[in-house]
């Protein structure tokens, strides 16, 4: 059974840095490409990070330079730490690991990031 569990959203202040965590299990970690992607009240479910896919490492534009994304194989886990942070990052943040292009899709169950001074 494949899970991921993400961690260490909350009530966060505009300064940062803030950085939630998604442990994997169930899936050879190293084989995805694993990203996180948030959706606030209202919005489709947008894509923030990737990391391990074809493409490397990529952005949003929204969040390039305030947003890095790390992984630790070893421990299955993805990071995305986020400086710098402003209203328009709250939302849930999901963390996604994607096999093949996408030809498999896991999600997390999500985690609130309120950014709030």
């Amino acid at each position: 059974q494949v899970q991921l569990v993400e961690s260490g959203g909350g009530l966060v202040h505009p300064a940062g840095p803030v950085t939630v965590s998604c442990v994997s299990s169930g899936i050879i970690f190293s084989d995805y490409a694993m990203g996180w992607f948030r959706q606030a009240p209202g919005k489709q479910r947008e894509l923030v990070a990737q990391i391990g896919g074809e493409k490397g490492t990529t952005y949003a534009d929204s969040v390039q330079g305030r947003f890095i994304i790390t992984r630790d194989n070893a421990k299955k886990t993805v990071y995305l730490q986020m400086n710098s942070l402003k209203p328009e990052d709250t939302a849930v943040y999901f963390c996604n690991a994607a096999w093949a292009g996408g030809r498999l899709n896991y999600w997390g169950q999500g985690t609130q990031v309120t950014v709030s001074s």
